[in-house]
C-alpha cells in the first residue's frame, strides 16, 4: 500500500485519461457538448484518483470500497464512450480502443479487489 504509482492499473488508467483529454481536444463535436464532455473526462480522471487514493488509505477494506468506485467510473466511462460513438463524436475505432482499454482495467481492478481481500481478517 502507499506505492500507487507503480501498479499497473493505476498507470494504464492515468494514460486512458491522458487520452481522453486528447480526444477531447481534437474533437470539435465531442468539445462543444459540454455534458457529455465533462461526464467523460470527470470519469476518466476518477478512475485514477480513486486507485491512488485507495492506495493511500491505511486499511485493505477503506482500499477496497475506493477500488470498487474506480471501477464503476470504468464503466460509466465506457457507457459514455458507446454514447460518443453511437452520435457519431468518436469514430468507432478509436471508442472501441478506449473501450477495450477500460475493459482491461476493470479486470485489473478486480483482481486487485480479489487480491486485498485476502488480507481482510473475517
Amino acid at each position: 500500500m502507499g506505492n500507487f504509482r507503480e501498479l499497473n492499473v493505476w498507470k494504464n488508467s492515468k494514460a486512458v485519461a491522458v487520452d481522453i483529454y486528447k480526444l477531447v481536444r481534437e474533437n470539435g463535436d465531442l468539445s462543444k457538448d459540454f455534458r457529455l464532455r465533462d461526464q467523460i473526462t470527470s470519469s476518466a480522471v476518477s478512475v485514477p484518483s480513486n486507485i491512488a487514493e485507495g492506495d493511500e488509505l491505511d486499511t485493505h477494506k477503506q482500499a477496497i470500497k475506493h477500488f470498487y468506485i474506480a471501477k464503476g467510473s470504468c464503466a460509466e466511462l465506457i457507457t459514455q464512450l458507446e454514447i460518443a460513438k453511437e452520435i457519431n463524436f468518436i469514430k468507432d475505432q478509436d471508442a472501441n480502443k478506449l473501450i477495450e482499454r477500460c475493459q482491461q482495467i476493470s479486470s485489473m481492478l478486480l483482481n486487485l479487489i480479489k487480491a486485498r481481500s485476502k488480507f481482510i481478517k473475517k
